[in-house]
């Protein structure tokens, strides 16, 4: 019950129990701070009208009927809320089949209400469903990362390639180059982003809006500033190289390797659209293994001669090296002021 508030999940209690037994556990769970209780008899003499006001005030119902609890979903629903109802007898079905999320018992609930439902607790025990929340959580915030990432990066190699036809530039990439770095990147390391572990403080955030989907202006935000850095700093990469006296074949080279390594920076930025990378950076272990499983290929794939010829590499030296990654690196700063920056502009958007 303390992790539901603490997640901006109200919880009501409905029985039909005596009101002084129902207030007495009420109490003792925490339910009853400033909440009323009511009988099934004060609620039957409720108008809609009455009720619909007066039923965020009310936080305990006893004596009450099942049929009482289709009232009460109604109620919550019509003031704007996302219900969810719990039930296990063949009267408690049409209020489970009204709420936007039915929950029926598994062990004593009827195949009526388990059909009627929308979820069945197998062990018929309240924390299980606190448990599919932080779940529920988890999911959508991995599936937020691993499109923000992907997306990211193709605006990245999108904004490069373009960037360098429009200046008038060599192709930075060759075709080779390209699925290679769709593979190296798109792959692994975005696999590992959607089995993410949860946030610690995720049953402390607000509840998401259903009807807003994935792509707020914050993420999309984040995703175009990731993209756009990415793109800037690989054409300049790969200007600056040409300017300096290196081949082509040097050039293009630096700018893959950069390519690549900014993709695995940003892997780890996109972990968390509100927290800092430095946040338990390494806690995802599938992440660390696919992004160093990442780095040894490409090393062997701009070193190894036999590899050089069809993928048009060539043998950075230390200091090319010191270059690319110390260009990669710069999108962690970039994102995170981004991300200071959006956290701002959410706060004030909300007030």
């Amino acid at each position: 019950v303390a992790q539901c508030t603490a997640a901006g999940i109200r919880v009501i209690m409905i029985t039909g129990d005596h009101p002084q037994t129902a207030e007495a556990v009420a109490r003792e769970l925490g339910l009853l701070k400033g909440g009323r209780v009511v009988t099934g008899a004060e609620l039957e003499a409720m108008s809609e009208e009455e009720f619909a006001q007066q039923v965020e005030a009310i936080q305990v119902y006893a004596r009450v009927s099942p049929a009482h609890k289709l009232r009460v979903v109604t109620a919550w629903q019509k003031r704007g809320h996302i219900a969810a109802m719990t039930g296990d007898g063949v009267n408690d079905a049409p209020a489970l089949k009204k709420a936007d999320i039915g929950i029926a018992m598994g062990i004593t609930g009827t195949d009526v209400t388990r059909e009627a439902a929308a979820m069945t607790l197998t062990d018929d025990n309240f924390a299980s469903i606190v448990a599919a929340v932080e779940e529920g959580r988890g999911i959508f915030g991995n599936i937020k990362k691993y499109l923000m990432y992907l997306l990211s990066s193709n605006v990245g190699e999108i904004g490069l390639m373009a960037g360098a036809a429009l200046t008038g530039l060599p192709l930075p990439l060759s075709a080779v180059q390209i699925l290679y770095v769709n593979l190296a990147t798109d792959g692994f390391p975005a696999l590992a982003l959607a089995v993410d572990p949860p946030a610690p403080d995720i049953m402390r955030w607000k509840p998401r809006n259903p009807r807003v989907g994935i792509f707020t202006k914050p993420v999309v935000a984040l995703m175009a500033v990731g993209g756009i850095w990415s793109a800037l700093v690989n054409l300049g990469l790969f200007t600056w190289a040409l300017q300096s006296g290196r081949s082509t074949s040097e050039a293009m080279t630096m700018t893959f390797v950069s390519l690549v390594v900014i993709q695995f920076f940003k892997a780890y930025n996109f972990r968390s659209d509100r927290q800092s990378v430095l946040v338990r950076p390494l806690a995802n272990h599938w992440l660390n293994l696919a992004v160093v499983t990442g780095l040894m290929m490409l090393a062997v794939v701009v070193h190894l001669p036999f590899l050089q010829e069809p993928f048009g590499t060539y043998s950075l030296t230390a200091g090319d090296w010191a270059i690319v990654v110390a260009v990669a690196f710069s999108v962690v700063p970039v994102l995170e002021v981004a991300k200071v920056l959006l956290r701002r502009y959410a706060l004030a958007d909300e007030s």
